[in-house]
């Protein structure tokens, strides 16, 4: 059964969290749902049962309409996601662990195909399939001590979460590759100043400048029309898997439903009267 806990946010603040439990679901009247990574001991690597409730977790929300930003946040001091459960791993024959991997990366592509914005935050490290997780994600801030990288090829592995397309897609093709065949970490700065993340902040004395950096940029978005935004994301998303012609029709496509919103109608009227819009997410 999933362990999840749902409980209004009160500026920001979070409780620690319930013994055993590894992760948490916390709902704000305003809009941002955040996910809590609290697996402590493991620091959140991502072993069978962990992913197996996140898989469960974002599947409820592929389906939540109230929720207009994801933030992917950790309650593990110094940590956003460590990889790889090894210990767990070295326990599986190549079957098995080919099979798991398939089922990691799945996860990440249902992680990216979300519906609403979602956003990562990195107080901590982000090493192998802690960063495709992050990298499943629309956006990323990071703390200047966060130290992310995709360090398989220092484990004899390859990135099999997604890492191997996403980060090219994220950073270009030649600096992709010289990160996945070096295993280099980067602090948050270094991975700001080459477009990995979206934002980077100093850390704060309580270790969480990343995550209220997330919760600002969460703030930027929720004033806009909520399907507007579901849909330029659909349509960015698809549109950079097709050549330009298809992409220019999948636009046409997410443009033509979001015409007939009552949202679409509010921003116009808005504009005529000189007043912020009211949008209701319909």
């Amino acid at each position: 059964m999933l362990s999840v806990l749902f409980r209004t946010c009160v500026s920001g603040a979070v409780q620690p969290p319930v013994a055993k439990m590894s992760l948490m679901l916390s709902l704000c009247s305003s809009g941002i749902v955040e996910v809590l990574l609290c697996r402590h001991k493991a620091r959140n690597a991502l072993g069978y049962v962990f992913v197996s409730q996140l898989r469960n977790l974002v599947s409820a929300l592929s389906n939540d309409s109230v929720a207009k930003v994801v933030v992917f946040r950790s309650l593990v001091p110094g940590v956003f996601c460590a990889g790889a459960d090894l210990k767990e791993r070295a326990g599986m024959n190549p079957a098995e662990s080919d099979l798991f991997v398939h089922g990691l990366r799945t996860l990440m592509t249902e992680i990216a195909s979300l519906p609403m914005p979602t956003i990562a935050a990195m107080d901590g490290a982000a090493l192998g399939g802690g960063l495709e997780l992050a990298m499943a994600c629309d956006l990323r801030t990071a703390a200047y001590t966060a130290q992310m990288g995709l360090i398989e090829t220092t484990r004899g592995l390859l990135p099999g979460a997604g890492g191997s397309q996403r980060l090219p897609r994220a950073v270009g093709l030649a600096l992709a590759k010289e990160l996945i065949f070096t295993g280099k970490r980067l602090g948050g700065q270094a991975a700001l100043e080459i477009g990995l993340v979206n934002r980077a902040v100093e850390q704060n004395q309580s270790g969480d400048a990343a995550h209220g950096e997330a919760l600002s940029l969460a703030r930027e978005i929720l004033p806009q029309a909520p399907v507007a935004v579901r849909l330029a994301k659909e349509a960015m998303n698809r549109g950079m898997e097709v050549d330009i012609t298809a992409a220019m029709a999948i636009e046409r496509m997410c443009y033509t439903r979001v015409i007939h919103t009552r949202d679409r109608k509010e921003g116009m009227a808005a504009f005529l009267e000189k007043r912020p819009p009211r949008f209701t997410g319909e």
